[in-house]
């Protein structure tokens, strides 16, 4: 957080702007413990099958405090488990997963889940999310974006990007400003729409998007080390 902060002062910003989302997938349930009561407020979980499993050992140390945000692509089979489980949904990357969810949602009469936006910024064939590389191609965007933001069981927060693996953090500083252009684009188009997050920058850039505007960091490595597999 001391590293975020100084990052948000060169960038003008305050360290209150900024949320740090701890990556703990394929972390064992002690050291998400440990991560914990060193302060961390969300957890950024991708598969739902794994987060149930370990918070059968982990729930009595959490408080309503803590969140758990999925942050990786969902199956739609996999719905089930993530309502009322998990708080946030950072990686919704069609409609039709979109109308998957809100008919559950509605169904079951349970709240709106919190969700983000998948925008594949970058032109990548293997990254999930509705191709945005071409900025001329925007106004295509529009006729998903409507139907989402009138389904009643999804609540909509900001936009989300996976940019490409780098080897400095500036290298992907051009894709972060896309995702923040893109989000100024939408805003201008609904201004009855409020999109107060981004949620972009890892443990190989986030410095680069807290100067883009980042208001969502999901940070693994730097704080849990290396994963391994719990398979």
């Amino acid at each position: 957080m001391e590293k975020i902060s100084n990052c948000a002062s060169k960038a003008n910003r305050t360290v209150n702007q900024i949320k740090l989302v701890v990556v703990t997938k394929n972390q064992p349930a002690e050291k998400i413990i440990e991560v914990i009561e060193a302060g961390a407020l969300y957890l950024g979980e991708n598969y739902p099958e794994e987060t149930i499993e370990k918070w059968k050992q982990i729930g009595n140390c959490c408080d309503e405090s803590i969140q758990i945000h999925l942050i990786g692509h969902l199956q739609s089979r996999k719905i089930p488990m993530i309502l009322n489980r998990f708080d946030v949904f950072h990686a919704l990357d069609s409609v039709r997963l979109a109308e998957k969810i809100n008919a559950r949602i509605i169904q079951e009469e349970i709240k709106p889940l919190k969700i983000f936006l998948q925008f594949n910024v970058s032109g990548e064939n293997e990254k999930f999310g509705w191709l945005a590389e071409d900025e001329n191609k925007w106004p295509n965007l529009t006729a998903d974006f409507e139907r989402i933001i009138a389904m009643k069981g999804l609540q909509l927060e900001g936009l989300m990007t996976m940019p490409p693996f780098v080897n400095a953090s500036e290298e992907n500083r051009k894709y972060f400003d896309r995702l923040r252009r893109l989000r100024e684009f939408f805003v201008l188009r609904y201004p009855e729409i409020h999109l107060p997050e981004l949620s972009m920058g890892t443990s190989q850039d986030y410095q680069s998007a807290i100067t883009e505007g980042a208001t969502f960091l999901r940070i693994g490595t730097l704080i849990m080390g290396s994963r391994n597999s719990l398979d």
